[in-house]
């Protein structure tokens, strides 16, 4: 029995504490709502909601409100100060008053609620919180920030998906920016690019020094861009040899990565030109001639004889098949043209002087057997910036 009394005592205790802590009462006023598709009177209703889940008012609805905010005609547009809402309050006899703005803001909303307390006629709490531009999400805004006002813990899940940011690759504030400009460089090659450089002519080499100059344009386009890293696309088109008499055309479609302030950047992507091939082989036994001669289907029939098998007069000199056959295609200044395809690596970094961006990077363009390996140096100019969400 005595435990009994004991557990009704704490019972009855905690049901007049929680009545005590929701002994005051608070009216909502209509907020000041611009750039957000809302109207007041949803704003204001958005805030009752919230101050009746946060349990610790009694909250007037609009009909409490109706009969005084129709009886003054100072309360039906443009309460806003706190001068107008203490005599709100004080005609509906409340504790406080809520009110406050929700105004869209470009690419943010900000949400800023004040209570005032009508018996000191003072601003009893505020705040103000930027929000990501969520318009459907504005009664979860509200929620946050009279949480916050009141010391209540906030769901951080949901308070991250809103909060307004800066300087994540996610956040609204997403600016385009298009760099341009011409790019100078050097490239050496390597493997089956050196040969071919360094062939005879009457092989179909180009009979050149295995390094060339490369003059082109690069078109850059910024599609993701914060304080600390962008994301590129670019677009180069080259030409070179020009210095040993060859033009070697070239497309690269790139997409990059610039990180920090140091502007280091990373990028990657497929590379088109063009390029004469032929079938053939290398003699890399030496049994036509000189160790590593090209020879082509052409030069081969001439010399021995359309028709002739590379393989089987190769076999009765060396006792055994080397597997020389035309079924593979190699550079040859006097084939057939075709589309050559490779693929990009740079790695470098962007100095800046003002407006002026002197981009410097090393590069290696792969493809079958060899490639390219070399640097390149341009400068551009930041032409223009715009906000990818203007209407926002």
């Amino acid at each position: 029995m005595k435990k009994m009394l004991v557990g009704a005592f704490f019972t009855l205790s905690t049901v007049f504490l929680a009545q005590a802590q929701n002994a005051f009462t608070i009216a909502a006023a209509n907020p000041n709502v611009s750039g957000v598709a809302i109207s007041g009177e949803s704003g204001a209703k958005m805030i009752r909601l919230e101050l009746i889940r946060l349990g610790k008012y009694k909250v007037y609805d609009e009909f409490d409100m109706a009969d005084v905010v129709k009886a003054n005609p100072e309360f039906q547009a443009n309460c806003y100060g706190q001068t107008c809402l203490v005599k709100l309050g004080e005609a509906l006899k409340t504790d406080f008053v809520i009110c406050g703005s929700i105004d869209g803001l470009s690419n943010k909303i900000a949400v800023t609620l004040k209570i005032i307390n009508i018996k000191n006629k003072s601003i009893e709490k505020s705040a103000i919180k930027e929000f990501a531009n969520q318009p459907n999400e504005v009664q979860r805004m509200i929620e946050i920030v009279l949480k916050e006002m009141h010391g209540v813990e906030v769901d951080k899940v949901t308070q991250d998906r809103l909060s307004f940011k800066n300087d994540i690759i996610t956040s609204n504030n997403v600016g385009k920016v298009n760099n341009s400009g011409p790019r100078i460089g050097i490239a050496g090659m390597v493997g089956s690019l050196y040969e071919f450089a360094t062939r005879d002519a009457s092989r179909g080499g180009l009979d050149i020094f295995p390094a060339i100059s490369m003059i082109g344009y690069q078109l850059e386009g910024q599609y993701v861009g914060t304080e600390n890293f962008s994301a590129l696309v670019e677009g180069i088109v080259n030409v070179s040899g020009l210095e040993q008499g060859q033009f070697i055309p070239s497309f690269t479609l790139m997409n990059g990565f610039r990180f920090g302030k140091g502007n280091w950047e990373f990028a990657f992507g497929p590379g088109f030109g063009l390029k004469r091939t032929t079938n053939g082989f290398f003699d890399d036994k030496a049994v036509f001639g000189e160790k590593d001669t090209y020879w082509s289907e052409a030069d081969f029939n001439n010399t021995y004889g359309m028709g002739a098998d590379p393989d089987a007069l190769a076999e009765a000199q060396l006792g055994y098949k080397p597997g020389y056959d035309f079924s593979e295609k190699h550079g040859d200044i006097r084939g057939i043209t075709a589309i050559n395809t490779s693929f990009v690596f740079a790695f470098g970094r962007t100095f800046q002087a003002g407006a002026l961006n002197i981009p410097v990077n090393l590069f290696y363009s792969s493809q079958k057997g060899g490639g390219f390996a070399g640097v390149n140096v341009g400068f551009n100019v930041v032409k223009s910036k715009k906000v990818l969400n203007p209407g926002i």
